[in-house]
């Protein structure tokens, strides 16, 4: 789990209501910023903007984005990934390609195993590298469209709340009459109003949609990644690579204080050269 996002949201509104009330003792300053009209306009708009612009289908996955940013953290872990392809490459050089079909169904990564059994079958190295790539790119353009998604929304908060303080202020100036002295002397408080929704605006584009889309891009660059080493795996699996020299091909996307530990480790455990052909 990981509830950075959420703690980061916490904080990010208890550091708002703080700076509203000067302290938690003064909280009816809070009912100065509570304005029902201006949330329908920023928020609503907001939403009606995201249901123009997007499939319903996006908006039903709101719920799975949220679990993605918060639980998967952590999921991707290259490390292991490594140790699983060495000894698949191992098995490949001891028994052959035909002896990783027994151990594919054993994965339970998905992409993973669909990469192992496509080495199995196939014998052209460039056909398996592009579909893999194929099958990459397309979950790279479907993390785009959800990342894109809150992107977007935190662009059309702001200008929501513009629209919501131009409304708020022609209505102002349309009510003010310097007459009997009525205009001047509610111009305060209908210009405070006025500028409540470019303040609601800006609280969901910065706390709620940046933050959101900005760890999908996270998560994204993560199984990425994740899924780069698993190609260049298999691809070096199906040529024949030296387990150790894979290994340490491998663990070069990882820092070099982190490599080290892991290659000393491996040492450590015992050669993994897997014997056969050279």
């Amino acid at each position: 789990m990981d509830p950075s996002w959420l703690v980061g949201l916490i904080l990010g509104f208890i550091l708002i209501v703080n700076g509203i009330t000067d302290s938690f003792s003064a909280m009816d300053k809070l009912n100065n910023f509570i304005d029902i009209p201006s949330v329908v306009i920023t928020v609503g708009g907001t939403i009606a903007a995201l249901i123009a612009s997007y499939p319903f289908s996006m908006l039903a996955q709101i719920p799975k984005h949220i679990m993605i940013i918060m639980f998967r953290g952590g999921k991707y872990n290259i490390p292991k990934l490594v140790d699983q392809l060495v000894d698949l490459a191992m098995v490949a050089r001891q028994n052959g390609l035909l002896a990783l079909e027994e151990k594919a169904e054993e994965l339970k990564d998905p992409f993973l195993k669909q990469s192992v059994l496509m080495i199995v079958d196939a014998s052209d190295a460039d056909k398996v590298r592009e579909n893999l790539e194929n099958e990459l790119d397309t979950m790279i353009a479907r993390h785009d469209m959800a990342a894109g998604f809150y992107e977007k929304g935190s662009s059309y908060a702001p200008a929501f709340g513009m629209i919501g303080t131009l409304v708020g202020l022609v209505n102002m100036l349309k009510g003010m009459n310097f007459d009997d002295g009525g205009g001047a002397a509610t111009l305060g408080a209908d210009m405070s109003v006025a500028l409540i929704t470019t303040f609601y605006g800006s609280a969901l584009a910065n706390l709620i949609f940046q933050p959101i889309a900005k760890k999908l891009r996270i998560r994204q660059d993560e199984e990425e990644l994740y899924c780069a080493i698993i190609i260049e795996g298999v691809l070096a699996i199906m040529a024949g690579d030296n387990p150790k020299t894979l290994r340490e091909r491998l663990l070069s996307n990882l820092r070099q204080g982190s490599r080290k530990k892991l290659l000393a480790k491996a040492e450590k455990a015992g050669p993994a050269d897997g014997g056969g052909k050279e």
